[in-house]
């Protein structure tokens, strides 16, 4: 037993977790603003990546000024894709809403590929030192940079939902869209806010990720594995997609560990998850902190 191969996935998991859990946050953040289930959330890291390594490869800027055009840019994206192709779906079936966004999911893949090709493309060297030593294990610097980042949004995230006139009109809209609505709430600011900030958000973990593998459409699959941390934490929790991605990147990298010593499938890395989000939901069907939904027949 190699426990320092253990502690070394461990901690892999931590980092990797906290990226789950900002990127889920993005998911409930629509969900409770709307009601839709964003399947295009994967393609927001995708897109951002690659603006970004657009932006240092073509202009040559420095990484921090390429970062903040890039979010500067996603803002924008979020806000004009929810103005022109999802506010017109407003009081349509919430399952219009959602094939709609797997239909972007797939325009946006293939246009991607189309602007930027098929190859992974690697970032400009940013850092001197690529990785670093913690407590004798080796990590990433960009992860661990990534770390530290997930921590502040988390931490902006319940500072701007408890404390901001915007977090508590989207808190207002998330619990009763009509009653805030008479209130004085705008609706269609909400929801322009949470498609925003959430490809924002999204941009931030596909940045990480594309400096450390490349920048490639294999990105887009990162939202899909998000998915069962924020079923598991519920889909209405933001605490719970945190705890959910958590989960979900502990348990990929310790299913790692146990298959490259003991079993060696060769998949577990990828299916662990799932199997124990099956199990979780069968005891508890809205996820760990989901809020239940009572009807009455």
């Amino acid at each position: 037993m190699d426990l320092t191969l253990l502690g070394q996935l461990l901690l892999n998991g931590i980092i990797v977790g906290t990226l789950y859990g900002v990127v889920g946050m993005c998911f409930v953040l629509i969900y409770k603003a709307s009601q839709v289930v964003n399947f295009a959330q994967g393609e927001f890291l995708l897109i951002g990546a690659w603006v970004c390594w657009f932006f240092l490869t073509k202009y040559q800027v420095p990484f921090f000024i390429g970062f903040l055009l890039t979010l500067a840019f996603m803002a924008a994206f979020g806000v004009l894709l929810q103005v022109v192709v999802l506010r017109p779906l407003i009081g349509e079936p919430i399952i219009s809403v959602i094939m709609v966004t797997i239909g972007l999911s797939i325009v946006f893949q293939a246009a991607m590929k189309w602007g930027f090709g098929v190859y992974a493309q690697a970032f400009p060297q940013i850092f001197e030192k690529q990785s670093f030593s913690l407590f004798g294990l080796q990590v990433k610097t960009a992860y661990g940079l990534s770390l530290a980042v997930s921590v502040l949004i988390m931490a902006g995230f319940a500072y701007f939902f408890k404390y901001t006139r915007y977090g508590l009109a989207m808190r207002a809209t998330a619990y009763n869209q009509q009653a805030a609505q008479s209130l004085g709430i705008s609706i269609k600011q909400v929801f322009a806010l949470a498609w925003a900030i959430s490809a924002m958000v999204s941009t931030v973990a596909g940045v990480v990720v594309g400096l450390v593998n490349g920048v490639s459409s294999a990105l887009s699959a990162f939202g899909i594995k998000v998915f069962p941390a924020v079923i598991l934490g519920g889909l209405d929790s933001v605490i719970g997609a945190v705890v959910g991605g958590l989960i979900v990147g502990l348990l990929e990298n310790f299913a790692h560990y146990i298959d490259s010593q003991f079993l060696n499938w060769g998949n577990m890395y990828e299916v662990a998850p799932f199997y124990v989000l099956i199990l979780i939901l069968m005891i508890k069907p809205y996820g760990l902190f989901g809020t239940k939904d009572i009807e009455r027949v």
